[in-house]
C-alpha cells in the first residue's frame, strides 16, 4: 500500500463506495522560505521531467486499464495502484509549484512524511460511463484547462506576493487549492480511479452546526478546580473540507475568466501564425 495515496483495502469488494470523490490534503499556509519560493520553478525542473517521463507511462497504462474496466467494470489492482501513486506525486508537485506547500517533494510514489496527500476509494465503474469517458470529461476538461490558463496568467503575482511576505494569504490560498483540487480529481476521473465526476470547484459546502440538546437527567458535574476544558484541535488540513471565502471564490471565477481570454488569444494568434506560413492554403478557404 502506497503512503502518498491511500487506497480501498485489498480485500474489500468494490460497490456504491466507488463514487467517493477523491480528496486533497494540503495543510493550512504557514511560513515558506524565501530563497525557495525564489527558485521554487528551477528547483523544480527535475521534478517536471520525471513527471512528463511517467505522463507518458501513464497514458498507456491508462488505455489498457479502460479495455480492463470495460470488461470488468473495475480497474485492476495492479493498474489502479500504479495510476494511484502517479497521480499523489503529479499532485505533490503541482502543489508544490503552486505555491501551496514549501516542503520539497521526494522523487517517489511513497512520501509517508509529506504534508499533501490524496485519498483515492478506486471501485464498480459503469460500463457505460467508461465507453463513453472521452465524451463525458469534455466538460470537466474545459474547465480545468480555463482554469490552469487563467491561473498561468498570475501566478507570477502571487509568486511576488510570497517572496515578499514569505507566506501565502489565506485568500490566494483557498483559490490556488482549488484549482489543484478540481484538477486532482479530474485527472483521477481520467485515469478511471473514480467514477465520481469532479465538482465543488467553489469549495466545500459548510459543515452544519452540531445540534444541541438540553439535559433531561442530572446535569453535568462540574470540573475539577484547576482544570481547563481542553482547546479546540488545530486542523491538520487545509482543504478537507475546503471553505473558500467569498475573496477566494472571486479569484476562481477570474482564473475563469483570464483563462477563456488567455485560450482565445491562443486560438486566434495560432490561426494567424498558421494562416501567414500557409497562404496557399489560406487563398483556397
Amino acid at each position: 500500500m502506497t503512503t502518498g495515496w491511500t487506497p480501498r483495502p485489498p480485500d474489500a469488494a468494490y460497490g456504491p463506495a466507488g463514487e467517493h470523490l477523491p480528496e486533497l490534503e494540503v495543510p493550512p499556509p504557514g511560513r515558506q522560505r524565501r530563497w525557495t519560493v525564489l527558485l521554487r520553478w528551477l528547483l523544480l525542473l527535475p521534478q517536471l521531467i520525471v513527471v512528463a517521463v511517467l505522463g507518458i507511462a501513464a497514458f498507456f497504462v491508462t488505455i489498457a486499464g479502460w479495455f480492463a474496466a470495460l470488461v470488468q467494470g473495475r480497474l485492476p489492482e495492479g493498474i489502479a495502484r500504479f495510476l494511484g501513486g502517479f497521480l499523489a506525486y503529479d499532485t505533490r508537485v503541482s502543489a508544490s509549484a503552486m505555491l501551496l506547500v514549501d516542503q520539497y517533494p521526494p522523487f517517489s510514489f511513497d512520501a509517508p512524511g509529506h504534508p499533501v496527500r490524496i485519498e483515492l476509494r478506486p471501485g464498480e465503474l459503469n460500463r457505460l460511463a467508461v465507453l463513453f469517458r472521452l465524451v463525458l470529461l469534455i466538460p470537466a476538461a474545459i474547465v480545468t484547462s480555463l482554469l490552469q490558463y487563467g491561473w498561468a496568467a498570475v501566478c507570477w503575482v502571487f509568486w511576488l506576493i510570497t517572496l515578499v511576505l514569505g507566506r501565502m494569504p489565506q485568500p490566494v490560498y483557498g483559490a490556488v487549492a482549488a484549482v489543484a483540487r478540481f484538477r486532482m480529481r479530474y485527472l483521477a476521473y481520467v485515469m478511471m480511479l473514480t467514477s465520481a465526476y469532479p465538482k465543488c470547484l467553489f469549495g466545500d459546502p459548510a459543515p452544519a452546526p452540531a445540534a444541541v440538546t438540553a439535559p433531561v437527567s442530572a446535569p453535568a458535574a462540574a470540573p475539577a478546580p484547576g482544570l481547563q476544558p481542553p482547546p479546540p484541535a488545530t486542523p491538520v488540513s487545509g482543504t478537507r473540507p475546503l471553505l473558500l471565502s467569498t475573496g477566494s471564490k472571486v479569484l476562481v471565477v477570474l482564473f475563469l475568466v483570464l483563462g477563456l481570454g488567455v485560450g482565445g488569444l491562443s486560438s486566434t494568434t495560432g490561426t494567424t501564425h498558421e494562416d501567414m506560413n500557409e497562404p496557399s492554403w489560406s487563398a483556397t478557404r
